[in-house]
C-alpha cells in the first residue's frame, strides 16, 4: 500500500459514507471529499437538479470526469455517490489510488436513514423499498470488489469511524492521525 494513498468509501446511499467519512477523515488526518459534493460545487447545483435537467448519463459523465481528478490525488477520505464503483472505470481509477470501503445496511436501516427521498433521485418511486433491493441487487458484483465491508446497521458515526480506522489499521493503511488537539 503507498504512503498517504486515498481511503475510497463506496457502497449504497444512506449507508454512513459521507457521515462516517467526515469522521474518519478527522481520526486518520485525511483530508474529506464528497465526490457529489463535489460534482454540486463545480457545477453550482445539485445532484438532483443535475439528473432533473440533464439525466443520469450526463450526471455519470460528470462523475467519471471529478474521479479522474481525485484519484490522481493522496490523503484523502473519497466518499462516493452510491453508484460511483458500479462503473469499472471509476472502480479501477480509485482502487489504483487506494483502499476501498463498502459501507452497508440492512434495507430497514437505509430506508429510515433516507428519510423520503426527495433529494436523492434513485429513490424516486412508488415502492422505495421494492427500489432498494433492486438496485442493491444491481450494484452488489461492484460493491463485492471492496477490500473492506462494514456493515453499518445499529452503528453510530463514532463506532462506524473507529471500527473502520481498526480495519484499516489491520490491512496496513499507513494512518498519520488526527493533526494535534483534535482527538
Amino acid at each position: 500500500m503507498k504512503e498517504r494513498s486515498n481511503i475510497v468509501l463506496c457502497g449504497f446511499m444512506a449507508t454512513g459514507k459521507s457521515s462516517v467519512g467526515r469522521r474518519l477523515g478527522e481520526l486518520a488526518g485525511y483530508r474529506f471529499l464528497d465526490l457529489d459534493a463535489a460534482i454540486e460545487e463545480e457545477e453550482g447545483v445539485s445532484i438532483p437538479e443535475i439528473f432533473a435537467s440533464r439525466g443520469e448519463p450526463a450526471f455519470r459523465a460528470l462523475e467519471r470526469r471529478m474521479v479522474e481528478r481525485v484519484a490522481g490525488e493522496t490523503g484523502l477520505v473519497i466518499a462516493t455517490g452510491g453508484g460511483t464503483v458500479v462503473d469499472p472505470g471509476n472502480l479501477d481509477r480509485l482502487r489504483r489510488s487506494g483502499v476501498i470501503v463498502t459501507l452497508t445496511a440492512d434495507v430497514g436501516a437505509i430506508l429510515e436513514r433516507a428519510g423520503r427521498g426527495d433529494d436523492r433521485p434513485m429513490l424516486r418511486a412508488d415502492d422505495r423499498e421494492r427500489r432498494v433491493r433492486a438496485l442493491l441487487e444491481e450494484r452488489a458484483p461492484a460493491y463485492a470488489q471492496a477490500d473492506i465491508t462494514l456493515d453499518t446497521t445499529g452503528l453510530g458515526v463514532e463506532q462506524a469511524a473507529r471500527r473502520l480506522l481498526e480495519l484499516l489499521r489491520e490491512l496496513g493503511v499507513p494512518l498519520p492521525g488526527p493533526p494535534e488537539n483534535q482527538d
